[in-house]
């Protein structure tokens, strides 16, 4: 078998999923959303001007923290915004698949056997010392 083609294959059936299809509605609702983009087009501005900011040579440290200060502000509203909160929820769920997925094929290359293998459960802390499973 092609492994591009089944690799196809695969991104088609996710793009069937129901957690791929929460996504992207999550996401056309974010798009739709004018007050969050407000609040996300303000973030941008302060990151852009804390940078500008801190490129100078004689950069004003109070207006730095100042700028941060605003950024944790606007940044807490827009995780408030229920918008934001659908869409980091099926995003999240999203990323559980595909640890998971990746988890499978990570164990098949150490030999385990495809039909069988789990990945451990909360997914790779990085420290295989902690699972086994990759051994």
């Amino acid at each position: 078998m092609d492994l591009v083609a089944k690799t196809r294959e695969l991104g088609a059936l996710l793009q069937q999923d129901e957690r791929y299809l929460k996504l992207m509605e999550a996401q056309k609702a974010n798009e739709a959303d004018a007050s969050l983009n407000e609040l996300i087009s303000k973030i941008q501005l302060i990151q852009m001007s804390f940078q500008h900011e801190a490129a100078k040579e004689d950069k004003d440290e109070a207006k730095l923290q100042e700028y941060d200060r605003e950024f944790g502000q606007l940044y807490a509203q827009v995780m408030e915004n229920e918008n934001m909160k659908a869409y980091e929820a099926a995003r999240q769920e999203i990323d559980t698949l595909m640890n998971y997925l990746t988890g499978i094929l990570g164990m098949c290359l150490q030999g385990a056997d495809p039909a069988t293998c789990e990945p451990p459960q909360g997914g790779c802390s990085g420290d295989c010392s902690s699972c086994g499973g990759c051994n």
